[in-house]
C-alpha cells in the first residue's frame, strides 16, 4: 500500500459508505488525524517531483479507471508508471482531499467536480511550481488530474507568430478588438495567451485584467498593472468578472474561456465598447471558431451576432501540439487576421469563403493548419505521417504533400 495508514483508514469506513458518503467519511478521518493528512500531502508532493523529473505535462490517479496505477502524459503519450507504488481508490481520495480547503470540498461535493490551482514548493532551492487541477467523481470514486503550469514564458517570436500578427496583438498598435486563441485541451493555448499578456505587460503602460478558472501563470506587473481574478475565489463567473472589469479601468481584459452564450455575448459587448479582449475557445480551426460563436445563439439572434463579431474580431490563432522527430512536441497553428473582406464574409454568412482567404493571406501573416504542417514537414521537424494525422483537411494536406487522393 502507498499510505502507511491505509488499513487503519479502511477500518474507520462503514460498510455502507459509498460515493459522496464515503468521501465524507475519509475527509473526516484525515481532518481529525493531522499525521494522515500530512502524509497524504507529502505523498502527492513525491508524485509531483516525479512528474517534473519526467517532464510530464499531466498526472492522473484515482478512480477505478486508473487500476491503482499512477499515469503520466509525457510528450503527448499517456501511460501508467511502472516504477510507482499502487495507489487505490481510498488512498487516492485521501490525497485529493489533503490539498483542498473546506470551501473547495463543499463545492466538490455539490458539483461532483472541482477546478483548482495548486502552488507547491517541491525544492527549497527553487520557486514554487504551479499546477492546474481537476478532481471529479468516476463511478462514485474521486479521480484526479493535475497539469503542470510551465513557469517559462515564451516570446511570440519563439512561438512562430508572424510580425504582422504580433503587431495586431500589441495594445500599442491596436487599442481594441477581440483576440481568440483556440484549440483542444493540451494544445498550448495557455502558453500562447501568457506570451500575449507578457508582451503587452512589457511594452505598454496599461492595466491588464486576467480572469482565470483557475489562474495559471501569475504575471508580475512590469510596465503594465496586471490584476488577476480567479473564478470561484475572487469572482463568481467569467460573465460577471468581465462586466465588473469595466469598472476597474482596464485596457486589456483576458477572459480565460468563453464557455457559453452569456459569456460570449458579454465579451462581444465589452469589446464593442472599445477594449482589447483576449479569450479562448475549444475549437480545432479558425473557421470553426466563428461557426461555434454564432451557433451558440438561437437562429433569430445569429444575424446580430454575425454583425457584432465582424466588427470586433481581429485575430484568431488555432493551434495543436504535434509530435516531432525528436520525440517531443512542436507547435502547429492556423492564423486568421480579419480584414475588410473577412468582415464582409462574416456579416453575410459566407463563413466557408474564409478558408480560401486564409490560404492566400501569407502577406498579412495568415496561413492554414495544413500550410503550417507542410512547413514543419518541409523543414524536417515532423514526419509526413504526423502532418496527415494532425491536419484539419486531409485532401488539402495530401495535395500539399504531393500525395494522391487515395
Amino acid at each position: 500500500m502507498s499510505l502507511t495508514f491505509s488499513q487503519e483508514l479502511k477500518a474507520t469506513l462503514p460498510e455502507y459508505a459509498f460515493g459522496v458518503n464515503r468521501v465524507k467519511h475519509i475527509n473526516k478521518a484525515i481532518t481529525e488525524n493531522a499525521d494522515w493528512k500530512n502524509e497524504s500531502f507529502n505523498h502527492l508532493k513525491k508524485l509531483l517531483v516525479k512528474m517534473i523529473s519526467k517532464d510530464a505535462s499531466d498526472l492522473d490517479f484515482g478512480g477505478p479507471r486508473a487500476k491503482g496505477k499512477i499515469w503520466f502524459r509525457v510528450y503527448g503519450e499517456k501511460a501508467p508508471d511502472s516504477e510507482s507504488d499502487d495507489l487505490f481508490e481510498d488512498d487516492a481520495t485521501a490525497i485529493a482531499l489533503s490539498v483542498l480547503s473546506t470551501d473547495q470540498k463543499k463545492l466538490l461535493i455539490a458539483d461532483k467536480n472541482l477546478d483548482f490551482a495548486l502552488s507547491v514548493k517541491l525544492d527549497e532551492t527553487k520557486p514554487e511550481f504551479r499546477f492546474r487541477g481537476n478532481i471529479f467523481f468516476e463511478r462514485t470514486f474521486l479521480a484526479v488530474n493535475l497539469r503542470v503550469i510551465k513557469q517559462k514564458l515564451f516570446s511570440l517570436n519563439a512561438l512562430g507568430i508572424p510580425a504582422p500578427i504580433i503587431k495586431r496583438l500589441d495594445l500599442e498598435h491596436e487599442k481594441s478588438g477581440l483576440i481568440l486563441l483556440t484549440g483542444i485541451t493540451g494544445s498550448g493555448k495557455s502558453s500562447t495567451l501568457d506570451a500575449v499578456v507578457d508582451m503587452n505587460n512589457r511594452n505598454n503602460s496599461a492595466h491588464i485584467i486576467v480572469l482565470g478558472n483557475p489562474l495559471e501563470y501569475i504575471h508580475t506587473s512590469e510596465r503594465s498593472l496586471v490584476t488577476h481574478r480567479e473564478v470561484g475565489n475572487d469572482v463568481d463567473n467569467f460573465q460577471r468578472g468581465t462586466i465588473e472589469s469595466l469598472r476597474q479601468d482596464p485596457d486589456v481584459i483576458v477572459v480565460g474561456e468563453m464557455r457559453d452564450a452569456k459569456t460570449i455575448s458579454t465579451v462581444l459587448e465589452v469589446t464593442d465598447s472599445g477594449h482589447k479582449v483576449i479569450s479562448t475557445l475549444h475549437t480545432s480551426s479558425t473557421v470553426d471558431s466563428i461557426h461555434r460563436i454564432i451557433a451558440e445563439f438561437p437562429p433569430d439572434e445569429q444575424e446580430r451576432i454575425r454583425n457584432r463579431l465582424a466588427d470586433v474580431l481581429k485575430v484568431v490563432i488555432s493551434q495543436k501540439l504535434v509530435p516531432n522527430v525528436k520525440n517531443n512536441l512542436t507547435l502547429a497553428k492556423e492564423i486568421l487576421s480579419v480584414d475588410y473582406s473577412i468582415q464582409s464574409a462574416i456579416r453575410n454568412g459566407n463563413i466557408s469563403e474564409i478558408f480560401q482567404m486564409i490560404t492566400q493571406g501569407k502577406a498579412n501573416g495568415m496561413f492554414t493548419m495544413q500550410q503550417d504542417l507542410y512547413r514543419l514537414f518541409d523543414t524536417g521537424v515532423i514526419t509526413m505521417e504526423t502532418a496527415m494525422s494532425y491536419c484539419n483537411n486531409k485532401k488539402v494536406m495530401a495535395n500539399l504533400l504531393g500525395l494522391s487522393d487515395s
